[in-house]
């Protein structure tokens, strides 16, 4: 006689539906910032090949100039991904990001330098950037709000932790990749002449794998609700239709974009507010920081690079028990315990850290300011996309994001250093300081969005 087949579990079949599915936007989030992070990584090596004229300061000027230029598209990625994420569906605008940034990273990979196609060279750099900054700008909304909409009501914040994971996965691979290009397989020669288009076309490669990943993802219930309310109502007999006042929560007719956001100006104001505060901390702390211990406390590079690798490995490492304890005790404390405690350390330890003389006492200070971070990076993700509607929750965390990136986030490594230059680096920790505490009043307008109805 057989046995019983087992009974399928409801609960667990969900659970690993859930985490199928956040994997795979997850995933695709981690190639998107290795991409972007790997023109910087790379800079050094490949600005003689497009920009051949001048020095070697000329040419990374040069080959900055193009960063900065693509990072100025990222507010127009966000708007159009966003809109689109909003109208199409979060699975299609997750896909249209990794394919665009996988025929940037191609392009890039596969351009002839100067001194075979001339001016050509540069422009298509320029173009591909344009691409990448298109894409990357509107990676961050529509994957916010995909993993928010698929994960367990009562574990968001953990699930969305993974966005802020796989963001400084990027970073951290593009670094270990370059590290082992340097310092293992190839010569300086061999990196200078071709092999700075390796991280690109592993970059393009890995973007081609996710992007199969995200074709295979299920379109969000919170999603396909709205889609089915929407041509119900479409449906309707006018005559059938109550009169209803225009109003934020129901206006008369459905809108997308600026139109949409306009009636969110709360909303829009606090993630703008947040995200003032958190860009540039997280800017200060992990990129421009670096720079800081060679030039401000004196470390070696080789020092300095090591302190920040393992300080950002950490940082990794502590995103998810920042998400599921938000998840406890609500969004709200964690944005608190950020921006404030945030505000009140930075100059102390910034102050401290320029004295900083040995690499054991910069990490221990580092990550001090990196676990403060955590109540910010681990959600801000979630938090935003809490705040709005299904029909503009795409654009309302994109593009409000990426305009303040854009315009505070590019700044801040320049700021840092143009404060140095002029003999007043200390008024840097106190520009940080106030950002945060931009932060702490946005705080203060909000109320917690742990148990939000996404659908409400």
């Amino acid at each position: 006689m057989s046995s019983p087949r087992p009974i399928a579990d409801p609960a667990g079949l969900e659970a690993r539906r859930v985490r199928r599915l956040v994997a795979g936007a997850a995933i695709g989030n981690w190639v998107e910032w290795f991409d972007w992070y790997v023109y910087a990584a790379m800079a050094l090596y490949f600005a003689p090949v497009f920009f051949p004229q001048g020095d070697s300061t000329a040419q990374l000027l040069n080959a900055a100039a193009v960063f900065a230029v693509g990072s100025l598209m990222r507010p127009l990625g966000g708007w159009v991904l966003g809109l689109y994420a909003d109208r199409h569906g979060r699975k299609s605008a997750l896909t249209l990001s990794i394919g665009m940034m996988s025929v940037g990273s191609l392009m890039i990979a596969v351009t002839p330098g100067h001194a075979q196609i001339g001016v050509a060279a540069p422009a298509l750099l320029v173009l591909a950037r344009l691409v990448q900054g298109l894409s990357v700008g509107g990676e961050y909304g529509a994957t916010a709000t995909y993993i928010s909409e698929v994960a367990t009501p009562a574990r968001r914040g953990y699930f969305a932790s993974f966005q802020g994971v796989t963001g400084i996965l990027g970073q951290l691979t593009a670094m270990a990749v370059l590290v082992l290009l340097q310092q293992v397989l190839l010569s300086r020669a061999q990196l200078e002449a071709w092999g700075w288009r390796i991280p690109f076309v592993v970059g393009a490669g890995a973007a081609i794998v996710a992007l199969v990943l995200r074709r295979r993802l299920e379109e969000t219930p919170s999603f396909i609700r709205a889609q089915h309310a929407t041509a119900a109502r479409a449906a309707a007999p006018a005559q059938a239709e109550a009169p209803v006042a225009a109003t934020a929560a129901a206006p008369a007719r459905l809108e997308y974009g600026w139109r949409a956001l306009r009636h969110y100006p709360r909303e829009v104001a606090i993630v703008v507010g947040l995200t003032l505060g958190g860009i540039v901390a997280f800017y200060t702390y992990t990129t421009y920081a670096q720079k800081f211990l060679v030039n401000t406390a004196g470390l070696s590079r080789e020092a300095a690079t090591a302190v920040s690798a393992a300080t950002l490995f950490v940082f990794v490492l502590i995103q998810p028990a920042f998400g599921a304890l938000s998840d406890r005790i609500g969004r709200r404390p964690l944005l608190v315990w950020f921006s404030l405690v945030g505000s009140l350390i930075t100059v102390p330890l910034m102050t401290a850290l320029s004295t900083a003389r040995d690499p054991w006492t910069a990490a221990a200070l580092i990550l001090l300011a990196l676990v403060v971070m955590s109540g910010y990076t681990s959600i801000n993700g979630v938090v935003k996309a809490e705040l709005f509607p299904t029909r503009v929750r795409a654009v309302g965390v994109g593009l409000p994001y990426a305009i303040t990136v854009s315009i505070f986030g590019g700044t801040t490594e320049y700021l840092a250093l143009r404060l140095k230059d002029a003999g007043h680096e200390s008024m840097f920790y106190w520009y940080v300081a106030g950002c945060l505490l931009v932060s702490l009043c946005a705080v203060m307008l909000m109320t917690d969005t742990r148990d939000r109805d996404l659908d409400a």
